[in-house]
């Protein structure tokens, strides 16, 4: 996974007007406050978590085997470029929620570059501050729009 695709060319980040997305959550925010629902203030808060869980364009930031986090553009918080990153993101996230990580047995030999550091799996596994902190708020925001919204049947 050093970052590109045969050929060596980048894959192209899919151009989508981010602008809309957020012009979408604002408007049902505003309909919310409007029409003093909280419902549909829960539903703009699951919008967003979803939004970010799956949807928003961004790029994979896992840490390659030389230390440089990984370019390669992706759909969704939660997504990576190719198999090999997505079982660190997986490793990664399931370390964030406190569960152990499953062990497996190595995808193969290391792939040692000349005069490239090779990381050890538990430093390649942290997930970067940024996705962090979003996908943290995007699941307590998830917790609070299905809590909300359990809550609002009962009422």
């Amino acid at each position: 996974m050093g970052g590109r695709r045969s050929g060596g060319r980048r894959r192209r980040r899919p151009r989508e007007p981010v602008a809309l997305w957020w012009g979408l959550f604002a408007a049902v925010g505003a309909l919310a406050v409007w029409v003093w629902s909280w419902r549909l203030a829960l539903l703009a808060v699951l919008l967003w978590c979803v939004y970010e869980f799956i949807g928003v364009p961004t790029v994979c930031r896992m840490m390659t085997r030389q230390g440089f986090s990984c370019r390669e553009p992706v759909r969704g918080r939660l997504f990576a470029c190719g198999r090999e990153h997505q079982e660190l993101k997986v490793e990664a996230i399931r370390r964030l929620v406190g569960l152990r990580p499953v062990v497996r047995a190595s995808s193969g030999p290391a792939v040692r570059e000349r005069g490239a550091v090779v990381h050890s799996r538990a430093a390649r596994t942290r997930l970067a501050q940024a996705d962090l902190l979003v996908l943290a708020t995007a699941a307590a925001g998830t917790v609070v729009a299905l809590i909300g919204s359990l809550l609002g049947l009962t009422a």
